[in-house]
């Protein structure tokens, strides 16, 4: 006799309880998906799952020395160029004796 889905669903919620298994959710913009899916190619992975848990393991694998320049977010540098500045200031300056702070 074939097993219910409630019975299916039984032993499937026993059996990852007793590996301790949790899921993890993970919410991502396309641009991270796309990332995930070129890797997923390069290393011939199929499951998105599998590949996340190959690059945490060697992740981890690599120390804190390897592992932490890795997971350092990527810092945005903000230039104002000359003329950006200046108008910035005139606006400042306008501002300012404007509200009485400056006689400028």
């Amino acid at each position: 006799m074939a097993m219910t889905q409630k019975d299916r669903d039984l032993r499937r919620h026993a059996k990852a309880a007793k590996l301790q298994e949790e899921d993890l959710r993970l919410k991502v913009r396309p641009g991270t998906k796309q990332a995930l899916q070129e890797l997923m190619e390069w290393a011939g992975i199929e499951e998105q799952g599998e590949a996340m848990t190959l690059m945490i393991h060697h992740l981890h694998g690599l120390g804190p020395g390897g592992a932490g320049p890795m997971l350092e977010p990527p810092r945005h540098e903000v230039t104002v160029s000359p003329v950006v500045a200046r108008k910035l200031e005139l606006a400042y300056n306008r501002e300012a004796r404007k509200l009485g702070y400056v006689d400028v």
